[in-house]
């Protein structure tokens, strides 16, 4: 394990992503960096096509979600 630098700004995003996604910084950055690497290695997929691969592979399975109608006030 290493260090890596990266300027304020690039931190800041980091740090405001960890808290919408509920990851650490340092997650965050490594969820970032793999699925850059990912991306790399398959230009032909979109990210939420490498995502779902992703997921597949770590045995997570897909669950039916049923649409809920919002009622309005």
């Amino acid at each position: 394990m290493g260090i890596v630098n990266i300027d304020e700004e690039l931190h800041d995003q980091i740090r405001k992503a960890s808290s919408v996604s509920s990851r650490s910084i340092n997650a965050q950055a490594a969820f970032w960096i793999r699925i850059g690497l990912l991306c790399e290695m398959n230009p032909t997929l979109s990210f939420n096509e490498i995502v779902v691969r992703e997921l597949r592979a770590a045995g997570v399975e897909e669950v039916a979600v049923k649409a809920m109608a919002i009622k309005a006030a």
